[in-house]
């Protein structure tokens, strides 16, 4: 029996940072929507629509994190790779091993700096990521999921 993996608890403070950058970007864009009306005589709405979703959007984010951490699961079996995510909004979905063409490791500053990387598996059509594991799990975890690919399709190694 094959039983789901979550991610690291370190992934959580990887998607805190990204909620910061949201709000530093909503701050700026927030801030030139209000030098327009000052100086271009912008309708004043744009420039208070955009500090209302700089406040909300974040809170949001950041009030998301827990429930995101807490149903994002993985799993490899001999015959799919399988993540899910949600509870509310359930997704679940399997990528059939004999499909993946493709495994690639990407590790952003954040994730390197967490010592971190994204797992990603792609197929013909389109690819899906793991968010954030760590380096040692990540490799073997490509490993695996190729050899199974191979054996699936009875390459030779």
């Amino acid at each position: 029996m094959h039983t789901t993996k979550s991610l690291p608890p370190r992934i959580k403070r990887i998607w805190g940072y990204s909620a910061l950058g949201s709000l530093l970007a909503l701050l700026v864009i927030t801030g030139l929507l209000w030098l327009a009306h000052q100086f271009w005589h912008w309708t004043p709405w744009l420039a208070v629509l955009g500090a209302i979703l700089t406040v909300i959007e974040p809170v949001i984010e950041f009030a998301l994190i827990p429930y995101r951490y807490r149903f994002s699961r993985y799993q490899i079996t001999p015959t799919a790779v399988e993540m899910q995510s949600g509870w509310l909004f359930k997704k679940r979905l399997a990528i059939p091993i004999a499909r993946v063409q493709n495994v690639t490791l990407n590790a952003g500053p954040l994730l390197q700096w967490q010592h971190l990387t994204q797992v990603t598996v792609a197929t013909a059509a389109t690819s899906h990521t793991i968010e954030g594991l760590e380096l040692p799990v990540a490799e073997q975890l490509r490993d695996q999921i190729m050899q199974l690919a191979q054996e699936a399709r009875h390459d030779p190694a």
